[in-house]
């Protein structure tokens, strides 16, 4: 399966999980594009009821990225996983929720400009 950066992916964060998650893949293109490259950074997403909204760390996601479900994008921690335990690709986040994702991070992490 092609995967590439910005792609909503449902994935086992470890081999033997019985559970998948939604995830958010934010690799390099050039890095997604490189099937010798077995792991993979993502950001674990959770179905959210819509009266619940985002947390300080989170994005909302929602049908503009091709999901069914309002989805809340954790932006404070990466996951790293094998390729493998990519399942499917679900949805693909829109450049305004990109550039969203991208500042939250910087704002999370407190990357410097």
């Amino acid at each position: 399966m092609k995967i590439e950066q910005w792609d909503i992916v449902r994935f086992r964060i470890n081999r033997a999980d019985r559970d998948l998650h939604p995830g958010v893949v934010v690799s390099a293109p050039e890095w997604c594009a490189d099937d010798r490259k077995l792991r993979l950074n993502v950001l674990a997403c959770s179905k959210r009821a819509p009266a619940d909204g985002a947390k300080p760390h989170q994005i909302l996601l929602n049908g503009g990225d091709g999901l069914d479900f309002q989805t809340v994008c954790g932006c404070e921690f990466f996951h790293i996983i094998l390729r493998e335990n990519v399942t499917e690709k679900i949805g693909r986040v829109s450049p305004v929720r990109r550039r969203a994702i991208g500042r939250k991070i910087n704002e999370v992490l407190r990357l410097p400009l």
